[in-house]
């Protein structure tokens, strides 16, 4: 087999699944060029393991197969041992792409860009919480009181499994850029370095699974999920985007523009703000999302942008010249990366395509005082109605995906429901929210 990892064995050949969720196989290294099958079904399932016959599941249709086929070229070393590589794979069905694939969504989300002339450049901020046994055969906040938000060091980390996952991330290739405490105990943010768009999406993709992996291997756990505990911060995933021209040059910028951002910058956020509703749908995938999505929270409630503005859904960082970019701030922490990524490059792309007019730049203090009245939907169940009713941008992101992922979604709402009866994004999470999401982010 081509491109081998020295001393491997065997290939962990992984993909994003309708959920975020590390799907895959092990594959012995001289058969796992030729990929592998799994069943169509697993676009069906929910975390709980109930079936619905999404489309794209072929539940009712026999449960084909789709196929998962690795790139030699993207082997890596993994982090289990010195003989298992990992790859992500590609899925197709009769020889065409799988359509229902977060990942070949991204894909096409970059190639529209490439269509207008443009590489698609992405860098990814993540937040989690270290999470500790509670001795109860629950899971409670990792215990570091020392710590301090920009905190380093083992006050904030007593047992060094920070440590761990930073030096473990860049012997498999991942290239961290930085990793901190965040605001309250027990969190973290973890930064890759920018890159283009499909290999950030990977890498991010990749660490998270290997991050919780590391955790556990120390008796902890992380948990990327938006709401874990009532009364503190969020996890947030922040998406810092910018585009390259044919000569190289950051098409974001204009040295004659007075604010140094080119009209290209300004019709992208035009396109953020205006599919933010639709966007969040995707952004903030689970019934817990909507309990960070609120007002006076710097989580991206508002369809606003300013500049340098942390309180808003795009912010416009300092940085002029080769480092202009424009943050999405609205994602949750359990967002699909690939799916997520491509609904931020289709929102500004829409934004180019229809030539949008840039609305004012938010100049309140984004807790009392906004300038705007769009915010995202309530609950999830809301949120996917606002999906449904935004066609062209549901159509640009890829009608497949949206189909699917509204069918599941509106499965897990009604599971929800079931356990739960009502929601009240002010309230603390749910014991069905914990029991759902948090073993899986």
């Amino acid at each position: 087999m081509a491109s081998e990892i020295a001393g491997s064995d065997r290939v962990r050949v992984m993909f994003p699944d309708h959920l975020g969720l590390a799907r895959g196989k092990y594959l012995p290294t001289h058969l796992a060029e030729r990929g592998t099958g799994h069943c169509a079904a697993l676009y069906g399932l929910g975390y709980d393991r109930s079936m619905s016959p999404a489309p794209g599941s072929y539940l009712l249709e026999g449960l084909i197969d789709f196929h998962a086929t690795m790139d030699p070229s993207s082997l890596r070393p993994g982090w289990e041992d010195d003989s298992t590589a990992v790859a992500i794979a590609d899925l197709s069905m009769h020889g065409e792409p799988f359509p229902y694939s977060a990942r070949h969504v991204l894909k096409q989300a970059i190639a529209a860009w490439g269509e207008l002339g443009y590489t698609v450049q992405i860098g990814v901020e993540l937040e989690a919480y270290v999470i500790e046994p509670d001795g109860e055969g629950g899971w409670k906040r990792y215990d570091n009181p020392r710590a301090m938000v920009y905190g380093t060091g083992p006050a904030n980390d007593p047992t060094g499994i920070i440590d761990d996952i930073m030096r473990t991330a860049s012997k498999c290739g991942f290239r961290p850029e930085s990793i901190n405490a965040e605001f309250d105990e027990s969190q973290f943010e973890l930064t890759l370095e920018f890159g283009d768009a499909l290999a950030v999406a990977d890498d991010i993709f990749l660490f998270r699974v290997m991050a919780r992996e590391i955790a556990l291997s120390h008796g902890l756990d992380l948990t990327f999920l938006g709401k874990p505990f009532a009364d503190i911060s969020g996890t947030g995933v922040h998406f810092n985007m910018s585009l390259v021209d044919a000569d190289g040059n950051n098409a974001f910028a204009d040295t004659s523009d007075e604010d140094g951002i080119s009209t290209l910058a300004k019709q992208s956020i035009a396109g953020l703000c205006a599919h933010h509703q639709a966007m969040a749908a995707i952004l903030a995938p689970t019934v817990n999302a909507y309990r960070r999505l609120q007002p006076a929270q710097l989580s991206g409630y508002w369809a606003n942008w300013g500049w340098d503005h942390r309180c808003v859904a795009t912010r416009v960082p300092p940085a002029r010249g080769a480092g202009t970019r424009i943050e999405s701030r609205v994602a949750d922490g359990a967002v699909n990366i690939h799916s997520g990524m491509a609904a931020v490059l289709t929102a500004a792309r829409l934004g180019v395509m229809n030539e949008l007019d840039c609305p004012p730049a938010e100049t309140g203090d984004g807790f009392e005082e906004v300038n705007t009245d769009v915010c995202v939907a309530a609950n999830l169940n809301e949120a996917l109605d606002q999906l449904e009713a935004d066609t062209s941008f549901s159509v640009a992101l890829g009608q497949d995906l949206v189909d699917n992922y509204v069918a599941n979604k509106r499965e897990e709402w009604g599971r929800y429901l079931a356990a739960e009866g009502s929601f009240d994004g002010a309230e603390p999470p749910s014991a069905w929210e914990l029991n759902e999401y948090m073993m899986y982010h």
